[in-house]
């Protein structure tokens, strides 16, 4: 999802049962281009994993700010 200038993102992963597997992620738009077809680049990744997409987002804003 675009947030300001960046592009912020959750995604999930299997680490097993009844453990944390969601990660957040920031991205940086590289050209003017801040459209759907833009090209972007990892600026950030969370090094925990979040019980839950909302905490993963919740992360990635922060580091967007």
């Amino acid at each position: 999802m675009t947030f300001g200038d960046k592009v912020v993102m959750a995604g999930y992963f299997f680490n097993g049962m009844k453990k944390p597997c969601y990660f957040g992620a920031a991205y940086e738009f590289l050209t003017d281009d801040h459209s759907c077809e833009g090209a972007i680049g990892l600026a950030q990744v969370s090094e925990v994993e979040f019980e839950d997409d909302g905490h993963a987002i919740a992360w990635a804003m922060s580091k967007a700010m």
